[in-house]
């Protein structure tokens, strides 16, 4: 499943699930653009996988076209789309605002939109296929208590990216949908630091392989969805929760 040479821009790939991508796209032959709003980790993250940092900020359109328009021009066309910026707000619905609602879906939504729309152009033109992987949530699929936002967020991802699969398979280029469960990332730890240790154990044991997700469980999905061998593969929604959700 070899992807040497290829061009993969990741977004939110300064830590956490993005980080774990970035690097195992780049152990797997992958030139990687890293693409963060956070450039002290990116550029170090950048220099770990030999690849190059470009700052990113997926809720403006505007950055979004100059970091693609740099990736295109400096590394070459584009070949790999990882979308996994995104963040969440844990709350009861009840507890939350339009404020909060609208950064949710700019965030994690229309971030979404938006760097799909400037990458898609250009693999359109090039006429050379390509692959898009989006990071959603098994949030999206199944729901979660606190995340209703967030979730209708994700399940717009995973929507949508059935319909621009559709749109554009005739052209070669594959659109599919990784979402994670509960995965060991920062903010998650964040939340054992403030006394969440009962709630971590409470949600490995109701997970059937008794462990957390981590980064490189889902990097693994989406090196599968980016390589070659799986060219006949669209459209698709893969959960990666160690059997958490089995809808």
């Amino acid at each position: 499943m070899a992807i040497e040479n290829k061009i993969a821009l990741v977004t939110g790939a300064a830590s956490g699930i993005g980080e774990g991508i970035a690097t195992r796209l780049a152990a797997d032959g992958a030139k990687v653009a890293v693409c963060d709003i956070d450039s002290d980790r990116g550029e170090a993250v950048a220099a770990t996988v030999a690849g190059v940092f470009v700052e990113l900020d997926v809720t403006s359109t505007q950055s979004v076209e100059a970091a693609v328009e740099r990736v295109s021009s400096e590394l070459g066309g584009i070949d790999i789309l990882v979308n996994c910026a995104g963040a969440d707000v844990v709350k009861p619905f009840l507890d939350t605002d339009e404020d909060l609602w609208r950064w949710l879906v700019d965030l994690n939504y229309l971030g979404v939109l938006r760097t799909c729309k400037a990458v898609l152009t250009r693999m359109v033109q090039r006429d050379a296929g390509g692959r898009i992987i989006n990071i959603a949530s098994d949030a999206g699929r199944v729901g979660s208590s606190g995340e209703a936002a967030y979730s209708g967020a994700k399940g717009g991802v995973i929507a949508f990216s059935k319909t621009i699969a559709r749109e554009h398979a005739r052209q070669g280029i594959t659109v599919n949908t990784v979402c994670p469960g509960p995965t060991e990332t920062p903010p998650l730890l964040q939340t054992v630091a403030g006394g969440g240790e009962k709630f971590i154990e409470a949600m490995k044991k109701s997970i059937p392989l008794r462990r957390l997700g981590q980064p490189a469980d889902v990097a693994a999905a989406v090196a599968f969805f980016a390589a070659d061998d799986a060219g006949f593969v669209t459209g698709q929604t893969l959960s990666v929760s160690g059997g958490l959700s089995m809808v």
